[in-house]
């Protein structure tokens, strides 16, 4: 990235007051923090991987100014963003499951609204995880070389046709497929005033709506250490399953097991374009969604 040309373009949109600092250097995004006379400023240049990103923050800012922090610039074909700051994230309080209970209604409105919207995304660049793409897509991650054990790889070849199974009973069901965060998680959703926002759609496909809980409930598990039968759980799925109407729990509990392995297919994406040095800390992370996909598939 041209940094010279990056501060041009931020101070001709607004104005800092000091100098433009590196938050910090990501594989797939850079982000500065930019400060303004009353507040802070984000910029974050998207790696290739997700140029998408900008445009469907734009996108969804427009549509959802309540619940999307606020684009302030962006630049498609150089996959710069500039946002407003949009508070504090709600990991600072502890990943609190009272805060999802108001986030998860706002972001399923936002979902089913968007799903007029699938088509345009689609031919924007916003990856494609449709469940019909899904067996096929499973088909490959086996061919990969994955960061597993030898008799963790066999037991995924032995989920093959259960999980194809599983994606043709989902799409039976027939929910409108739309924007899904994929990492929605704590780090990601943020508070200011009565307002929580939903930041960070480099992880977003055009997939089933309802997978978007795998991240969330394995952060609530892993950060707030609510066991699995914790009952905010069912409170939860209950709270973002009321936009889409009654009767679904049957069909989110379905999502949920095709979404975990879902979810490890989409990791492919971001690791296909790392460099091998960089490989070997992402596989970690990889690993125990891998793992974690396993286990609830068994």
């Amino acid at each position: 990235m041209d940094v010279a040309a990056a501060e041009d373009w931020i101070r001709a949109h607004v104005t800092p007051v000091g100098p433009i600092e590196t938050e910090h250097e990501r594989p797939w995004a850079t982000l500065f923090r930019v400060p303004l006379a009353n507040r802070v400023a984000w910029f974050k240049a998207c790696a290739p991987v997700q140029a998408f990103e900008p445009r469907l923050t734009a996108e969804l800012f427009a549509r959802y100014p309540d619940r999307v922090a606020e684009v302030l610039a962006y630049d498609e074909e150089r996959r710069w963003l500039l946002l407003a700051d949009a508070g504090t994230p709600i990991g600072a309080f502890g990943n609190p499951p009272e805060a999802w209970l108001v986030a998860l209604p706002l972001y399923a409105e936002l979902q089913r609204a968007e799903a007029a919207h699938m088509h345009d995304h689609l031919a924007h660049g916003v990856p494609d995880l449709r469940v019909a793409t899904l067996s096929a897509r499973y088909d490959d991650l086996l061919q990969r070389e994955l960061p597993l054990e030898r008799k963790e790889t066999d037991r995924l070849h032995a989920l093959a046709s259960r999980f194809a199974e599983l994606c043709g009973e989902l799409a039976a069901h027939d929910i409108p497929e739309t924007v899904q965060h994929d990492d929605l998680h704590m780090k990601n959703v943020y508070a200011q005033g009565e307002h929580l926002r939903v930041l960070d759609w480099g992880d977003s496909s055009i997939s089933h709506p309802f997978m978007s809980l795998v991240v969330t409930f394995r952060f609530l598990e892993k950060v707030t250490k609510l066991l699995p039968g914790d009952p905010w759980f069912a409170r939860l799925r209950d709270a973002y399953l009321k936009p889409w109407g009654p009767g679904f729990e049957a069909v989110f509990a379905l999502a949920m097991r095709v979404g975990t392995l879902a979810h490890a297919i989409a990791w492919l994406r971001q690791r296909d374009h790392l460099l091998a040095t960089e490989r070997p800390e992402f596989d970690r992370g990889f690993a125990i969604v891998l793992r974690r996909a396993i286990a609830q598939n068994l």
